[in-house]
C-alpha cells in the first residue's frame, strides 16, 4: 500500500475510537464522542469511559467472538467439528484446515483484532496524561488507574487472540498516528517477545484495577468491565501459553528451554486469585449456562464468569450470533453448524452432569419448547441454546439472529485446572493442592458439594505426574468443552496432530460397530411430546445395548451406524498438516497492505 494510503487508514482507525457509539453491554452504554481530539476526549471520568467503552467494543461483533474467533476459528478438535456440506473457501474449509490466505473470513477478525489494539493503545497513550489522573480526587484518580489498566489488559487480550490464530505478528504498542510517521510497513515480531511485553503490562495493570468486592468502593458499578481476579487469570493464560509449544516460522513445534518460568508465573496468579476468595464456582453447572448465561443475567454472584464479551445492538456491528449459528435449532430457525463429535460425547461419563449441558441431543419444535431428538451425528453443542433464552424469552417464530448472549472469555474452572496443571509441572509429583483445584471442578460437574472429598469423583490419589497430566488434559475437555479453548490447548501441549489422528481411528472404529463401541445402543428412542432439556428425554440408556422393540410413546433415532463415517468422519479436519495447520494463513490483503508481513509456514 502506498504510504499516503497508510496515513489516511491510521488516522481513521484513531479517529475510529472517538467517533463509537460505544458499549459492549447496558453497563457500558454512551451518547456518542462527536469531537475528535483527544484533550476533549480524556478530559474527565465520563469522557474516558466512554473511550474504554470502545476498546471493549471490539471484542464482539461478527468478527469478533460474536461468531468468527468463537465459532469458526475453534474447531476441528477432538471435541466439535464444524459445518456440514461441500468446501467453500470460507467457514467451512476453515475449521477443515484447508483455508487459503484469500478466504474471506479471515481478513475483517485480523483487522479487528489490530482495532482493538489500536483503540487500546490510544486510551494507554492518553489516560496518564491527564490532568485528573495524578491530581485529581482519589475517586476519579482510581477510576482512571483502572480504566488505564483495562486498556492494558484488553490490549494484551487482543494480542493473545492474534498470536494463537497467526503466530508472530506486527508489534503495535503506540498509537498508530506515532509508529506510522517511523515504521508504516513493520514486520512481524516472535511472539515471545510480544508474550514477555503483555505479561508485564498484564502484571502492572493487576496493580491498577480493583478485586470484585473493592468496585463499589471507588465509586464505580458492579458490572462486567475486568476486575483484578479477571486480569490475573488473564496473565496466567498467557503465561501458558508463553511456556507452551508453538508453531515456529521454520515450520516445526518448539516451547523454550525456560518454559517453567512462565508456568510459574500461571501459578503465582492463580494461587492469588484462589487466595482472594473472590470468585466461586456456581454450584450447579447447568444453572450457570441455562439460568445465568442464557438467561442473561447482570448479576453473578460466585464471579466464575471472569472475562466476558458481551453483546448488545443487534447486528453484526457489536452483538454475538450465539445460540444461533451453534446450539439446537427452533423450528426452522438457526444453523446448528457446530456438531459434538460422537467421541467427544462418550468422553463423559454417565453420571458427569456436564455432558447434558455441553452437548444438546435434541432439536426443537416450531413451538418452542417440545423436544426431537438427534442420531449422534447431528447432536450440537448446547452451551449456548435459544430454547434457554430468557429475560426475555426469544419467541419461536422470532427470527431474529442476535440475542446479546455473552461469549465465556475465562471462567473460574479454567483458574482452578491451570493451577492444577501449573502445579503438576512444577513438582516432582501431583502436590495435595493441585488434586484440590481439580477436584472441586469435578465435584461440581457431578453435581456433588464442591468442597467436600467425594471418592466416587474424586481423581485417584496414587496417580503419578504424567498420569495426572492427561487427566488434567480430559479433565479441561469435559470442564471447558465447546467454549473455544481446546484447540488452542492441544497446541500450547504439541498434541493437536495427535488427537485428530486418534479421534479419525475412534470415528472410524464407532461406525463400524468395533470394541469397544459394539455395545452401544444403535438406535435411541425419545419420549414424544417431551420438552425435557436432558437424558430424560430419552426412554433408553446411552451407555446400553438398545431395547429390540420401540417403547410404547416413543420415536426411533438411529444412533450407531455408518453414518459416523459418512456424515462427521468424511468431512473431519481434512485438511489438517502438522507444521502448517496450527496457524491460520496471514490474511492477503493484510499482505498487500503491508508488503514486509510474511506468510506462515505452509501457506
Amino acid at each position: 500500500m502506498k504510504k499516503k494510503y497508510f496515513y489516511k487508514l491510521t488516522f481513521i482507525a484513531g479517529a475510529g475510537l472517538l467517533l463509537l457509539l460505544g458499549g459492549c453491554k447496558k453497563f457500558l452504554d454512551q451518547q456518542p464522542i462527536t469531537e475528535v481530539s483527544a484533550e476533549m476526549v480524556f478530559k474527565d471520568v465520563p469522557s474516558t469511559y466512554k473511550a474504554i467503552a470502545g476498546v471493549y467494543s471490539r471484542l464482539v461483533g461478527d468478527a469478533g467472538f460474536g461468531i468468527r474467533l468463537s465459532l469458526y476459528y475453534t474447531v476441528d478438535t477432538d471435541e466439535m467439528q464444524g459445518p456440514t456440506g461441500a468446501s467453500d473457501n470460507d467457514r467451512r474449509d476453515i475449521a477443515r484446515y484447508i483455508a487459503t490466505s484469500t478466504n474471506a473470513q479471515l481478513t475483517n477478525p485480523f483487522n479487528q483484532l489490530f482495532t482493538g489494539i489500536e483503540y487500546a493503545n490510544i486510551c494507554i497513550a492518553n489516560i496518564p496524561k491527564m490532568a485528573m489522573y495524578n491530581n485529581g480526587s482519589e475517586q476519579e484518580k482510581k477510576q482512571l488507574r483502572r480504566m488505564y489498566g483495562e486498556a492494558l489488559a484488553l490490549r494484551a487480550q487482543y494480542y493473545f487472540q492474534a498470536i494463537v490464530n497467526w503466530g508472530d505478528v506486527p508489534a503495535h504498542f503506540n498509537p498508530a498516528s506515532v509508529d506510522a510517521a517511523t515504521n508504516p510497513f513493520p514486520v512481524r515480531t516472535d511472539r515471545d517477545t510480544i508474550y514477555n511485553r503483555l505479561l508485564e503490562d498484564l502484571k502492572t495493570a493487576a496493580d491498577l484495577v480493583p478485586w470484585r468486592n473493592e468496585v463499589a468502593g471507588i465509586g464505580d458499578q458492579i458490572d462486567e468491565r475486568l476486575t483484578k481476579g479477571s486480569i490475573k487469570a488473564l496473565r496466567a493464560r498467557i503465561a501458558l501459553f508463553r511456556g507452551g509449544y508453538a508453531l515456529r516460522k521454520d515450520g516445526t513445534m518448539k516451547r523454550g528451554s525456560d518454559y517453567q518460568t512462565y508456568y510459574q508465573i500461571a501459578r503465582q496468579e492463580c494461587s492469588e486469585i484462589i487466595a482472594s476468595a473472590q470468585h466461586s464456582l456456581n454450584p450447579s453447572y447447568k444453572a450457570l449456562w441455562k439460568d445465568q448465561v442464557n438467561a442473561r443475567a447482570v448479576a453473578d454472584p460466585n464471579g466464575e464468569l471472569m472475562f466476558q464479551a458481551s453483546g448488545i445492538g443487534a447486528s453484526g456491528a457489536e452483538d454475538t450470533k450465539l445460540a444461533y449459528y451453534n446450539g439446537p435449532t427452533v423450528g426452522s430457525f438457526g444453523n446448528k453448524s457446530i456438531n459434538v463429535l460422537p467421541n467427544y460425547f462418550y468422553l463423559f461419563d454417565s453420571t458427569d452432569q456436564r455432558r447434558d449441558v455441553t452437548c444438546a441431543v435434541y432439536n426443537v419444535a416450531a413451538d418452542g419448547a417440545t423436544k426431537v431428538g438427534q442420531a449422534i451425528t447431528a447432536i450440537v453443542d448446547g452451551k449456548y441454546r435459544r430454547d434457554w433464552i430468557t429475560n426475555p424469552v426469544v419467541a419461536p417464530t422470532n427470527a431474529v439472529q442476535y440475542f446479546g448472549l455473552k461469549w465465556q472469555i475465562l471462567r473460574y474452572s479454567d483458574v482452578l485446572l491451570m493451577y492444577a496443571e501449573a502445579e503438576n509441572e512444577l513438582n516432582p509429583a501431583p502436590t495435595a493442592a493441585a488434586f484440590n483445584a481439580v477436584n472441586q471442578v469435578r465435584r461440581r460437574g457431578y453435581g456433588k458439594p464442591i468442597n467436600t472429598p467425594d471418592a466416587t469423583v474424586d481423581l485417584p490419589s496414587t496417580l503419578d505426574k504424567n498420569a495426572f497430566f492427561t487427566a488434567i488434559v480430559k479433565e479441561r475437555s469435559l470442564e471447558l468443552g465447546g467454549e473455544g479453548v481446546r484447540k488452542f490447548d492441544l497446541i500450547r501441549w504439541n498434541m493437536l496432530a495427535a488427537k485428530i489422528a486418534e479421534t479419525k481411528a475412534t470415528l472410524l472404529a464407532m461406525s463400524n460397530l468395533s470394541a469397544p463401541y459394539n455395545t452401544l445402543p444403535i438406535a435411541m428412542y425419545y419420549k414424544n411430546n417431551s420438552t425435557a432439556d436432558d437424558a430424560t428425554l430419552w426412554a433408553n440408556s446411552f451407555y446400553k445395548t438398545a431395547p429390540t422393540a420401540t417403547p410404547a410413546g416413543t420415536t426411533k433415532v438411529t444412533w450407531f451406524s455408518a453414518a459416523i463415517n459418512t456424515t462427521a468422519l468424511s468431512r473431519y479436519a481434512t485438511g489438517f498438516t502438522t507444521g502448517k495447520s496450527e496457524l491460520n494463513p496471514i490474511p492477503q490483503p493484510a499482505r498487500d497492505a503491508n508488503f514486509n508481513l510474511s506468510q506462515n509456514p505452509g501457506y
